[in-house]
């Protein structure tokens, strides 16, 4: 690397170059293409194809395990692009252009397709990893980027996936208008009655930035112990346990009382606790049908009020139009305008403006008092859950037969890859240390285009100065010669 690092200056001291000045430009841009050079040959990444370990990795070097839904509902286009393409156009210049990944492409669309698993995942002992790459191309307004983990059980065939279509886990970033989450939503299933309740996981789950046009890495780890733990770029947003019955919408766990349905209040129930003073009568002086508001008594009418004055008048600034002819067009009238004298004097009747009545006092009521007969908020009674269970590990969760990306999205662009299916927290680790070494090799390779670009500058700037300095050094030969030609020849001025 070292030598590499000083090739071009030798390059340059042994050329043969036909002026200083093109052996200055020419070094410059030399160093600046051995730059971009050394920063290709040199970075750090290489596209994972495979991880040790994992259940199920896919790096969309092709889509050959993957079979698109046939829905008539779901026309979005999906295919495998480079970071850097968007829309057919170079759009992500610090994007690597060897790697690539599965791209929505079709805005205001339905999106679905799906791979199967060779045989189901059972986390029971185990646990989870879900790890997946995520760069939208452009910001997400409304729309989702999860993925679904499609439950085993109730598996319907790849190309009927839809809204429809079981899940046992679904995790991503969801966005519409302000709301920006990271879905986290565990479906479990009753052992009682078969029953499929939703688990939200709640509460506040730090998202990255959805303009930023840079990939994220988004990784959700269910312990044995079912700890639940959302990482962004490898760092922990969020951590709560599956037992937990406030960290999420609908605790997995039901209660063990519930009120009975066949429970009714008595009719005699009284739940109010106030009432009106049955001792309370109302004052003699009580006028209920005293208007709100009255005419002010001490208003008066304008001397320069205009009674009969009408409230619209011709224009008297309007002319006819000089082409108009009486004969052909009839008699010409002037446009209707509010009076100006109105808006000055005021016109037409007079009225006295309203004013809130002093006497006005309302409906009377009277005032409440404590209810003797009051006997509380009725509830009713508590029976024992019928379909009560306790589940002690919600991590062994229903067998997860493969993955489906069914999604709807206003904004085409999201690019899905490295899709990371573990058992254990160690191959998600090496599928995160690749990601950080992507990071890494686009920050090089800005770096080297941004020397690049400097080194071509002032290679251009050198030039620039080098021609001037030669232009100017040729006019001042030029007047040398011009001098001396004419001290040789006199006459030649004299004529």
């Amino acid at each position: 690397r070292k030598s590499h690092g000083t090739l071009p200056w030798r390059l340059c001291s042994k050329a043969r170059w036909p002026a200083p000045v093109a052996m200055t430009t020419r070094c410059l841009l030399l160093v600046a293409l051995s730059a971009l050079a050394s920063a290709d040959e040199e970075k750090p990444y290489e596209v994972p194809t495979s991880i040790d370990g994992a259940f199920f990795f896919e790096p969309f070097i092709n889509t050959e395990r993957w079979v698109r839904t046939e829905d008539e509902n779901y026309q979005g286009e999906l295919q495998l692009q480079s970071y850097g393409v968007f829309r057919g156009k170079a759009e992500l210049p610090d994007a690597l252009p060897a790697d690539q990944g599965l791209e929505l492409s079709s805005a205001a669309r339905k999106h679905g397709i799906s791979t199967v698993f060779a045989e189901p995942l059972r986390t029971k002992g185990v646990g989870l990893v879900v790890q997946f790459e995520l760069l939208l191309k452009q910001p997400l307004q409304c729309g989702g980027a999860y993925l679904k983990l499609l439950s085993a059980d109730e598996a319907v065939p790849p190309a009927a996936l839809n809204g429809d279509t079981a899940y046992t886990l679904m995790f991503g970033p969801d966005k519409c208008g302000a709301v920006h989450k990271t879905h986290f939503i565990l479906r479990h299933k009753s052992p009682v009655d078969g029953a499929i309740k939703e688990c939200h996981l709640v509460g506040e789950t730090a998202a990255p930035p959805l303009s930023d046009k840079k990939p994220h890495l988004y990784t959700a780890v269910i312990t044995p112990e079912s700890e639940v733990k959302i990482l962004v770029d490898g760092k922990e947003v969020r951590s709560a346990s599956l037992l937990d019955e406030t960290a999420f919408s609908a605790p997995i766990n039901p209660p063990k009382k519930v009120d009975d349905p066949d429970d009714s209040k008595p009719a005699d129930w009284v739940d109010e606790p106030q009432m009106p003073d049955p001792a309370s009568v109302k004052p003699d002086d009580w006028d209920e049908d005293a208007p709100m508001m009255i005419e002010d008594p001490k208003a008066e009418k304008p001397e320069s009020w205009l009674d009969d004055a009408p409230l619209q008048v011709p224009d008297p600034e309007a002319e006819p139009p000089d082409d108009w002819d009486e004969e052909e067009d009839g008699e010409w009238e002037a446009p209707i305008v509010d009076n100006p004298d109105c808006k000055e004097f005021g016109c037409g009747e007079w009225k006295a403006p309203q004013i809130r009545n002093p006497d006005y006092k309302g409906k009377w009521t009277a005032p409440k008092v404590d209810n003797p007969e009051y006997k509380g908020v009725w509830k009713p009674k508590q029976i024992a859950n019928p379909g009560y269970f306790s589940d002690e590990q919600p991590h062994a969760m229903a067998p997860i037969g493969g993955i489906g990306i069914e999604l709807w999205t206003m904004q085409d662009g999201a690019l899905f890859d490295n899709i990371l299916i573990s058992t254990d927290p160690a191959p998600a680790k090496v599928a995160a240390e690749a990601f950080a070494a992507r990071s890494e090799a686009e920050k090089a390779a800005k770096k080297a285009k941004q020397e690049a670009a400097e080194a071509e500058r002032k290679a251009k700037e050198e030039e620039r100065k080098a021609k001037e300095a030669k232009e100017e050094e040729e006019a001042k030969e030029k007047a040398k010669a011009e001098a001396e030609e004419a001290k040789e020849n006199p006459e030649k001025d004299e004529i």
